[in-house]
């Protein structure tokens, strides 16, 4: 008798051979990208762009007037940090706009993911055993008279690697084997080279990001609170080892007693927490006026760093405040937005742990000017100063606009 033969047919995501339904591939394999340089060229979210353009120029004159002091008594000069940081946002917003065009598929490659990855680690931990040390954490990498700070860089390849690892293992996330095996061991490399540069924020920020990426992936909840207890009791075990080996972070506690009590040693572990707290209740509604902030001249450590937030409050007064917290809440609703609706998976999570990452920064470094949360040296994005974080922020800002651009939103 002849052989009939299969006849195939096809009804959206199944094909039917005679009738009976047959799974196609699984999508595992869609994730797997070719190395494709290609660029597009559609609309952006304009938005979006415009709550960080708003961002970097509010931020720019905030740090201006919160650096003049420093500058003066560093550099002899108050508009040094000023000038170095608009170069540094003329330079970012180039990134920005080209790295906007790049379609973001470009980083799912996966040589492209894991050696982003590997070169950012390894870059790391140099500058964690022989890079430039300042307050005992060495956490800076020298070229003749440029210097940046690598971790800055991991932030954005840890993001881009759990991303690709969700979107690559979705299909067998109910085997612990593929989701918490891999994100575990990622998670610990990155916080070992970030403790080993006494980098505590960066761990709790990487920490927090990847926990987030992972609630916001669609893993099941059993699986994701494995992963959790997994987390926690790591923590458990450094932080055990810490207290008996009694190695290189007691600070910690100095801090915790600190944020408890911030007049109990104003001319020494509470300085910049008491000083912080005179700026921000100087300020009162309205503020002292822009540039009469007086907290700044010297009496707040790292004014134009990690405490601009406080010469706002002082300068602007609340309402200032409130606006400044207000444009990174339309910042992460927007960047949540985009991330919603974009084109697929691996898009969702990089702009999802994107959002999440600087949203994060602004309000801890929020929290901890105003003594809501321990001292712990995290930076205000788009207004504190510094080279590194502003050009890599911006070029995150660049991989945002191109998932926009490719997203269903209406442009």
């Amino acid at each position: 008798m002849a052989d009939r033969g299969i006849r195939r047919e096809r009804d959206g995501g199944l094909v039917y051979d005679n009738h009976i339904p047959v799974l196609k591939r699984p999508p595992v394999a869609q994730a797997r990208k070719k190395l494709n340089l290609k660029f597009i060229r559609s609309g952006i979210d304009k938005p979006f762009l415009i709550l960080v353009l708003v961002l970097l120029i509010f931020g720019i004159i905030m740090m201006f007037s919160a650096s003049f002091a420093w500058g003066l008594k560093d550099e002899n000069d108050g508009y040094y940090y000023a000038k170095r940081q608009l170069i540094f946002a003329v330079i970012g917003i180039a990134v920005m706009t080209g790295v906007s065009f790049l379609d973001y598929h470009f980083y799912q490659n996966t040589k492209i993911c894991y050696l982003f990855f590997g070169a950012s680690f390894f870059l790391t931990l140099y500058a964690a055993l022989f890079g430039h040390s300042t307050a005992d954490a060495s956490r800076w990498i020298y070229i003749g008279s440029l210097s940046f700070q690598p971790s800055e860089i991991l932030k954005v390849a840890f993001i881009i690697i759990f991303a690709y690892i969700m979107s690559v293992n979705f299909p067998k996330f109910d085997d612990w084997r593929y989701c918490i095996i891999p994100f575990t061991i990622i998670m610990g490399l990155v916080a070992v080279v970030l403790m080993l540069q006494r980098h505590l924020s960066a761990v709790m920020i990487v920490g927090l990001i990847g926990i987030s990426m992972m609630f916001v992936s669609g893993m099941p909840k059993k699986t994701f609170w494995k992963f959790i207890g997994a987390c926690i009791a790591a923590v458990i075990v450094v932080a055990l080892f810490f207290i008996v080996t009694g190695s290189g972070f007691t600070y910690i506690s100095e801090r915790i007693q600190s944020w408890k009590n911030p007049t109990s040693d104003i001319r020494g572990s509470t300085w910049q927490t008491y000083n912080s707290l005179l700026a921000i209740g100087s300020g009162g509604w309205t503020g002292l006026g822009f540039g009469e902030s007086r907290q700044k001249y010297l009496y707040l450590p790292e004014a134009q760093n990690d405490f601009v937030f406080s010469v706002i409050c002082e300068e602007l007064g609340f309402i200032g405040a409130v606006v400044v917290i207000i444009l990174f809440v339309m910042f992460a609703l927007r960047g949540f937005y985009i991330a919603s609706n974009a084109k697929d998976r691996f898009g969702m999570l990089v702009a999802a742990g994107i959002t999440i990452q600087i949203a994060l920064q602004a309000f801890l470094n929020i929290m901890v000017a105003s003594n809501s949360f321990p001292n712990t040296g995290i930076s205000l994005p788009f207004f504190s100063y510094g080279g590194t974080a502003l050009v890599i922020q911006l070029a995150e800002m660049g991989i945002l606009l191109n998932i926009s651009r490719q997203s269903n939103i209406e442009k």
